[in-house]
């Protein structure tokens, strides 16, 4: 898709071609300096060992979700028994958010697996102090590797996040003397050994040039504490409401997130409680309450995205996953059996409703015309479009036609689910019931899949990157009008530098600034030189941009085109998702010319 996840791609696929792994660049060379490396390393060894396809781009994310998965299950059995583990790895593993999360290349779940691992080495070392014993030096060390692969995941919140819920939990249970057994000379050392080589070679080969002052300002300063304060610079991204942000915890693991009510009264919530001996079971509990607690309350003050609360999530399935296991193992006549009834009743009315409302909309949408393109059929927000999702506000009564089969799938896999779900434990058999939930939940996303596909023209550029190639020629070009990210998975596709057109900004302004960085940038003068030069471009545009709306801005709000294409003709090589691809080589497509 265009945008984050084919820059992420493009990334690791120009890390492979340069054999630079310690400057990212993208657009063939242009440097990337705001992202920690480790993804973008294990992107590129796979780029190397199976080639630069969409699927060897996508494997490291999806061993790495699997691996998060064999963790919360080794976790889960451990504090809260087999079905426990069982239970909480479901529940990650069907949960809607980390699937549609880990469709486009960002490190949240990575994030998530470094502090299920980190986590597991902290509570193995409360174990062993609890015994009288010096944790050893490979759980303290375990622990310190953890932090440092995180920070090289996602940056400095790899170091607040652990350290903070552990800080939180020594400090609720008066154990902060824990902290000196914890050999915290070395293990600083082995944190130093893991994190500082690659930060010091960026900063020694990114030094203050020209226009940019280098890596150190630009990775730390702008891009953690400026970011932070939400005044980084370019402003790039949008941040989602507080309530949302919060609210969308539950939806991530829908419709598990039914019994958390259940699943936090686990958690102690009297001080004195605390300071108590704790069990095993108990402590775990506190630690997997406080890590996402933690993250939730960090982001509350920072600019957001829905993704951020990701890495929480494993701590939320463990606790979900450890009163499941309770639930199951209590008499037919407990409180927990009767709660869990109560919950799968009022799930069951959410699903029901879900399946009416989905039916509904299947059976008022009208049929697509055939050869439709989806994006005809939506409205735009483009000031909704720095929300990672912000394009499926674009949906409309008439485009949900192209939706009818996962409509029905998603009402009908609802309703079926949570009933059956209901009745199973009415009739105390739970292990059934949580199964059934995860049957219908499969169906879920592969609706949700469907649906993705469905709307993949939008998302994505290739098949006008295909059509480029197919047509390229000696000393063509290729230019983008506005954001290079809008057209990003052109340039992976056809593995070709672009030039852009009034769009100097986003992530590759910073780059732009370094002396070597190519004069790619081109201003409706620049551009009708090159149009008028003699050489085939291929322009990439939004079907929208009017040739009327001039913009001086580098970076404009609203996409135009220079009025010398409506003036002395063009014509439309592709059209799909509502984009076009426009070239200067009228032989090409006689039959759709722009109007002269």
């Amino acid at each position: 898709m265009d945008d984050a996840d084919t820059v992420h791609a493009e990334a690791a696929r120009e890390m492979v071609e340069s054999n630079d792994w310690v400057t990212l660049h993208i657009n063939n060379g242009f440097r990337y300096l705001e992202k920690a490396p480790l993804m973008y390393w294990c992107v590129a060894t796979s780029f190397k060992v199976f080639g630069v396809h969409d699927w060897s781009a996508r494997l490291p994310i999806a061993l790495g979700m699997l691996a998060l998965l064999l963790v919360v299950y080794r976790i889960g059995r451990r504090f809260y028994g087999d079905e426990g583990g069982l239970y909480a790895a479901l529940a990650l593993g069907t949960g809607f958010g980390p699937f549609i999360y880990t469709r486009f290349m960002i490190p949240e779940m990575l994030v998530g697996l470094w502090l299920a691992i980190g986590f597991d080495f902290f509570l193995t070392s409360l174990e062993k102090s609890d015994r009288g014993e010096q944790p050893s030096l490979l759980v303290c060390w375990g622990l310190a590797a953890t932090m440092a692969l995180n920070v090289l995941t996602k940056g400095l919140i790899g170091l607040v996040f652990p350290i903070g819920t552990i800080f939180l939990y020594l400090l609720l249970t008066k154990r902060l003397r824990h902290l000196l057994r914890l050999r915290l000379f070395s293990s600083f050392l082995i944190f130093l050994a893991i994190t500082a080589p690659w930060h010091l070679l960026a900063g020694f080969r990114n030094p203050a040039q020209g226009e940019a002052r280098g890596f150190f300002w630009f990775y730390f300063v702008n891009e953690h504490f400026l970011r932070f304060l939400k005044k980084r610079y370019p402003a790039d991204y949008d941040t989602v409401p507080l309530w949302l942000f919060w609210g969308l915890m539950l939806v991530w693991l829908m419709p598990w997130t039914a019994f958390i009510v259940q699943a936090v009264r686990q958690v102690p919530l009297k001080l004195a409680a605390f300071r108590d001996d704790l069990s095993q079971q108990t402590r775990g509990t506190l630690i997997f309450a406080l890590w996402p607690l933690l993250i939730l309350l960090f982001f509350s003050f920072s600019s957001r995205q829905e993704y951020y609360v990701l890495p929480g999530l494993p701590g939320v399935a463990l606790l979900l996953g450890g009163w499941l296991a309770q639930e199951s193992a209590s008499p037919l006549d407990s409180s927990e059996r009767r709660s869990g009834r109560i919950s799968s009743l009022v799930l069951a009315l959410v699903g029901i409703s879900a399946c009416i409302a989905c039916i509904t909309l299947a059976g008022q949408a009208k049929a697509p015309p055939p050869n439709y393109d989806i994006a005809e059929l939506l409205k735009q927000n483009p000031q909704d479009y720095s929300l990672s999702f912000g394009h499926f506000l674009d949906l409309t009564p008439q485009a949900m036609g192209a939706f009818k089969v996962p409509l029905l799938v998603t009402g009908i896999a609802f309703a079926l689910g949570t009933i059956l779900n209901f009745f199973l434990r009415r009739t105390n058999r739970t292990f059934a019931a949580n199964l059934i939930l995860a049957a219908m939940t499969v169906a879920l996303l592969q609706a949700a899949h469907e649906g993705l596909v469905i709307f993949s023209p939008v998302l994505s550029s290739k098949v006008l990157a295909q059509t480029i190639e197919s047509n390229w020629r000696a000393g063509a070009m290729i230019e983008d009008n506005g954001d290079y990210e809008a057209a990003s998975s052109v340039n992976f596709y056809t593995r070709r530098q672009i030039r852009i057109l009034n769009g100097r900004c986003n992530n590759i302004w910073y780059g732009s600034r370094f002396p070597d960085a190519s004069p790619i940038f081109d201003n409706d003068a620049s551009f009708e030189k090159l149009w008028h030069g003699g050489q085939t471009v291929f322009l990439l545009t939004d079907g929208k941009a009017s040739p009327y709306n001039k913009v001086s801005d580098e970076c404009p709000q609203k996409l135009h085109l220079p009025e010398s294409l409506a003036r002395n003709g063009a014509c439309v090589l592709a059209k799909r998702g509502g984009k076009l691809v426009l070239t200067n080589e009228l032989k090409l497509c006689p039959d759709r010319a722009l109007p002269r």
